[in-house]
């Protein structure tokens, strides 16, 4: 395949082998420009992923009756279908971060294998945030609702993704996974994605929510992408631009504040 249609098919396969662990194959081609079109999908993907954990949570939730059953199961479907990446990567980031080392030794210390002390209370406290957060969800508005909530925060956290791989954000290393997609989707792209996830948003508002609390659910995913956005600011100041690392944060960071909107009143 070649053309628009081909780059298109690769980069969602791209977008799939790189941020989830599903067996979808390499892409036919891989270039920049295929790159930032796989981070542009990024939103898809994610909407993917959180069908399947809200599927699996809404499941438990109606054979247990139990909302933390069903977070929990939620939210274990989503770290088995990413084998752990993201969260992963939120360790490492925070490792860096509480380092208060130089760039170079920060970058060196998320490279490494094991997990600190930093990396392992952001990790626990996350999950624990999460968990209790979509409990709360599927508790106070039902099944459905706690199902699209995971889903829509999925959206959400992976359209992070697309914006910190925008134009003028630079890579902290000269190889890796930010090397690759730093700067790589164009305004264009990012524009789509971000409509689409918002329309995604405001369908599944209304689908299961009365009154104006639809209106909730963009706000959902614009909370999600803006407390990305800071730790993006952050990191970027501080390591010297994203890493792959970086963007599994964001991931993580991004799903937890719009499911703060969600498991409201």
């Amino acid at each position: 395949m070649t053309g628009f249609g081909g780059r298109s098919a690769s980069a969602l396969r791209l977008a799939f082998s790189t941020l989830t662990a599903l067996p979808v194959g390499p892409p036919s081609q891989v270039d920049r420009t295929v790159a930032g079109l796989a981070m542009a999908y990024a939103p898809v993907v994610g909407g993917v992923l959180g069908a399947a954990a809200g599927a699996v949570g809404a499941g438990l939730e109606w054979w247990t009756s139990s909302p933390i059953v069903a977070a929990a199961a939620g939210v274990a479907t989503l770290a088995a279908l990413t084998r752990g990446l993201h969260l992963d990567g939120l360790a490492d980031t925070a490792d860096g971060l509480g380092s208060a080392k130089p760039a170079p030794d920060a970058l060196r210390i998320m490279k490494a294998s094991d997990i600190g002390p930093f990396g392992v209370i952001t990790l626990v406290l996350a999950l624990l945030g999460q968990v209790l957060l979509l409990a709360a969800a599927w508790g106070r508005h039902g099944a459905w609702y706690g199902a699209c909530t995971i889903a829509v925060a999925c959206v959400a956290s992976r359209l992070a993704v697309t914006w910190a791989c925008r134009p003028g954000v630079p890579s902290a290393r000269p190889d890796g996974l930010g090397a690759w997609v730093a700067g790589s989707v164009s305004r264009v792209a990012i524009g789509v994605a971000s409509i689409g996830a918002l329309v995604t948003a405001g369908v599944a508002g209304v689908c299961v929510s009365q009154g104006a609390r639809w209106l909730l659910w963009p706000a959902a995913v614009v909370l999600g992408v803006g407390v990305s956005a800071v730790l993006l600011r952050h990191t970027i100041r501080r390591f010297g631009g994203i890493t792959g690392d970086v963007l599994g944060a964001l991931v993580e960071v991004g799903f937890t504040a719009a499911l703060v909107i969600l498991a409201g009143r």
